[in-house]
């Protein structure tokens, strides 16, 4: 094992500490090998081939909660609304994603929230942005404002959500 790889301690800090990424894992030759890398509204795994197993999702209050991609169903995204996720396991789960250039790509090019990312299964975590991180980033990534979300047992009530909630989102 090489001294120069980050320990697990310094992985953790980069995991936990959204203000700054994880350092890239790199293989014998010195190039990045996959790993994990963030912005201020989402992380991801690098690797384009890699696909992570859940997505969590970080409020604010400090909760999280996560639902694992075998879940994950339809998905919307309306720039003037959002985005919508739907999970399918013992209830359906709807989670409503506000914020602002959700689809833009990070400085690498390769990775954004919608296609390159959840669509690929590569995020890792998604999480509510404080207003002062959300005036920080601007207009040069994208923010999530909130993330809302709800159980059904029925369509119903499903429809009934949507229609207070995101109405753009219903056919």
């Amino acid at each position: 094992m090489s001294d120069d790889k980050p320990t697990y301690q310094e992985r953790l800090k980069g995991i936990l500490h959204t203000d700054r990424a994880a350092p890239p894992l790199t293989n014998k030759d010195g190039e990045v090998d996959g790993g994990e890398a963030s912005c201020a509204a989402f992380g991801y795994l690098r690797g384009i081939r890699d696909h992570a197993t859940s997505v969590e999702l970080r409020f604010r209050s400090g909760n999280s909660y996560y639902f694992p991609y075998s879940w994950m169903g339809t998905w919307q995204y309306n720039p003037s609304e959002g985005l919508l996720l739907k999970f399918s396991g013992d209830l359906v789960y709807l989670v409503l994603i506000k914020g602002s250039n959700l689809d833009k790509p990070l400085n690498e090019g390769a990775i954004n929230l919608t296609r390159g990312g959840l669509q690929r299964h590569r995020v890792l975590w998604l999480r509510e942005m404080t207003p002062e991180e959300i005036r920080q980033v601007g207009d040069t990534g994208p923010t999530i404002d909130s993330i809302e979300m709800a159980e059904f047992e029925s369509h119903e009530a499903l429809k009934e959500w949507v229609s207070k909630k995101a109405p753009a989102f219903l056919q």
